[in-house]
């Protein structure tokens, strides 16, 4: 890139592919947009560029910003299959599920047999209305019509398993996902966890705590080599409330200050949402359903769907708080 800088100075892509750098790896967003706003002055009409601010826009939380930037990029480059996926992405999070799936249509006429635009689609209508069976009927067709595929979406069949409370196929989802990871945004959680997950939704603690006792040693590594990432910090949270660390589970829960909605809209929402949960396994209710309301609030992928039906809030089950959280995301 810099030698780019050197042969060229003024040229615009030079200054878009720094602004994605600048993004990406460090988060900032005020030096993305100024390297933007040079990119600009010879591309006004690249479609990259009002995608990377509706991406900038997307994180700090002005997400009509964001959206309208990432449908002017659509418009430019119509059939762009990523940013398609990013715009169905940004109208999921602010749980805009009708116009997420019309997007979700655009982009399987540009890639009809894409597996995991299929079963994102599908999710949508969890999310939505509380509705497993249409993501239930997808991953039966892929595993049916590609079972090569599987692996790419054995994150969505795992979590439509649990939702169904089908522990048989929550094994069999979690072997297809092998190396690879299920969760939202950069908190994404192993196999080996969701073994943990898994063994509390069927109430058998043995099982529980030996797949989080399994996890435990190496979450610790990552959190000592990347103590002020939030994410990291916010799974070794999860780990040890599922193990009964409960002091160490509400310190660890931290991660919210560590990764503030105010740095990263999306994240930070998630954040806020782990700690409830956190703070439900250990007993906390109160705490918890102040954090969960929070979170509901809040641009991110907590939703109507998973909150019905996902064992995470299960110790939240028939307070009345709780189940007015579920209801306030109702479809109306």
């Amino acid at each position: 890139m810099e030698g780019a800088f050197r042969l060229r100075p003024a040229a615009g892509e030079a200054h878009l592919a720094r602004a994605y750098h600048l993004y990406g790896a460090y988060r900032d967003y005020d030096g993305a947009l100024d390297e933007l706003d040079v990119a600009r002055g010879t591309m006004p009409n690249a479609p990259r560029i009002f995608e990377l601010t509706g991406f900038i826009a997307r994180r700090r939380g002005a997400h009509d910003q964001g959206l309208r930037n990432l449908q002017h990029a659509v418009e430019l480059d119509p059939r762009n299959f990523f940013t398609l996926q990013q715009l169905a992405l940004s109208y999921q999070a602010v749980r805009r599920y009708l116009e997420e799936l019309a997007i979700e249509d655009r982009a399987l006429s540009v890639k009809p047999d894409d597996p995991e635009t299929k079963a994102g689609r599908a999710l949508s209508v969890l999310d939505w209305k509380a509705d497993t069976q249409p993501l239930h009927q997808t991953i039966d067709e892929i595993r049916a019509k590609n079972p090569a595929a599987i692996k790419s979406v054995a994150d969505v069949w795992f979590l439509c398993a649990l939702a169904e409370r089908d522990a048989p196929a929550a094994e069999m989802a979690l072997t297809a996902l092998g190396d690879a990871t299920f969760g939202d945004n950069s908190t994404q959680f192993s196999a080996a966890f969701g073994h943990g997950l898994l063994g509390r939704m069927v109430k058998d603690e043995n099982k529980a705590r030996t797949a989080f006792a399994a996890v435990r040693a190496e979450q610790e590594k990552i959190v000592q080599a990347q103590p002020d990432f939030g994410p990291a910090v916010s799974t070794l949270a999860l780990i040890d409330a599922g193990l009964g660390r409960k002091e160490e589970a509400l310190c660890e829960i931290r991660a919210v200050e560590l990764m503030p909605v105010a740095k990263d809209s999306l994240n930070g929402a998630d954040m806020i949402q782990y700690s409830a949960i956190v703070a439900a396994w250990v007993g906390e209710k109160d705490l918890a359903l102040e954090q969960l309301a929070k979170a509901a609030q809040l641009p991110g992928f907590l939703s109507y769907g998973r909150l019905k039906l996902l064992p995470w809030y299960d110790p939240l089950r028939g307070d009345p708080r709780f189940e007015k959280i579920v209801a306030d995301l109702a479809p109306k």
